[in-house]
């Protein structure tokens, strides 16, 4: 059992992550955008990073993907057989 669960938190983990990276160029504005860069820092500086709410979001996104990927294994749809037909390889 416990080998099941840090497994499970293995791979959330890693959707987590992956999820990250995908929401962290929303919502961004530059400095060069903004107008407004102090001398010295880079014009491509983020002006605000909104990094909370993107945590936020990365965690909602996260369980759902994870909650789907988990309801679909758990209900027989992905199983090694029916992946490796839907990639037209054989058993």
């Amino acid at each position: 059992m416990a080998y099941a669960i840090s497994s499970a938190l293995a791979i959330y983990f890693v959707i987590w992550w992956i999820t990250l990276f995908l929401t962290l160029p929303f919502g961004v504005r530059s400095q060069h955008e903004d107008g407004e860069a102090p001398p010295g820092t880079d014009p491509g500086a983020p002006v605000k990073a909104l990094m909370l709410r993107k945590l936020i979001w990365t965690t909602i996104i996260s369980i759902v993907i994870y909650g789907v990927g988990a309801l679909g294994y758990y209900s027989g749809l992905f199983t090694l057989a029916r992946l490796s037909r839907l990639m037209g390889l054989p058993i």
